[in-house]
């Protein structure tokens, strides 16, 4: 593992990490770790199985032992199975995404997802994309992004997302539930939102997806050999 190159990108909720990390490696080839989906796959075997989100030690023994895969669609859109059941779109709600929040700051489920993450990197290479990705998991990465973006565009790129699935929703409700997150995140005490100090910041505020996409990629060829 050691010799297989790791692109880290974390960054705060709605950045655009889970887009771009996903079209990073679509275009090099490589496997991707969507370590936030495994959160969200945490918080709702938890839910299914009726345990409290707040008990660790529950929620760290279904962390090691819950069935889940990845895959894609023909049209590179993504797939996720728990216990082979298709839940993709269980998990990427914003009720899901804010039971990911409270599931991550418990430090016996980030310890519990620790090695399942690192076993992710496999040739020819990995990108990875969370909070902590650069930071805890992958701190040996070749090269590290740490994404971000103004409050109010991350609000109104998940308004958009939402309108765009006939889900209502205001743009006050989720500009709060980003800053609850945000906090969340940030000051959580294992493992908090921060920019590696060997990261480079990128502020996709006003940028395309694509043109966010061509930067990344200038960075990795700037960094590695591909």
């Amino acid at each position: 593992m050691l010799d297989v190159p790791v692109i880290t990108i974390d960054g705060p909720s709605g950045s655009g990490k889970g887009t771009i990390s996903r079209a990073a490696a679509r275009a090099l080839g490589w496997s991707l770790l969507d370590s936030g989906a495994l959160y969200r796959l945490v918080a709702l075997a938890g839910r299914r199985a009726g345990v409290e989100l707040t008990d660790g030690v529950a929620l760290a023994k279904l962390a090691g032992e819950m069935n889940i895969t990845f895959g894609s669609t023909p049209a590179g859109g993504e797939i996720v199975c728990l216990g082979g059941q298709e839940v993709t779109g269980e998990i990427r709600t914003e009720a899901a995404g804010n039971d990911a929040s409270k599931v991550a700051a418990l430090p016996a489920v980030r310890a519990a997802l620790f090695e399942r993450q690192r076993r992710f990197a496999m040739a020819p290479g990995l990108v990875a994309d969370g909070r902590d990705m650069g930071t805890v998991v992958f701190p040996e990465a070749r090269v590290k992004i740490f994404l971000t973006a103004s409050a109010d565009e991350r609000a109104a790129r998940r308004h958009k997302q939402l309108k765009e699935k006939g889900v209502a929703a205001t743009l006050a409700a989720l500009s709060k539930e980003i800053a609850e997150r945000d906090e969340r995140d940030r000051t959580r005490s294992t493992a908090p939102l921060v920019a590696s100090e060997d990261a480079v910041l990128l502020d996709s505020t006003g940028m395309s997806i694509d043109a966010v996409v061509e930067r990344v990629l200038a960075i990795v060829r700037e960094r590695i050999s591909i």
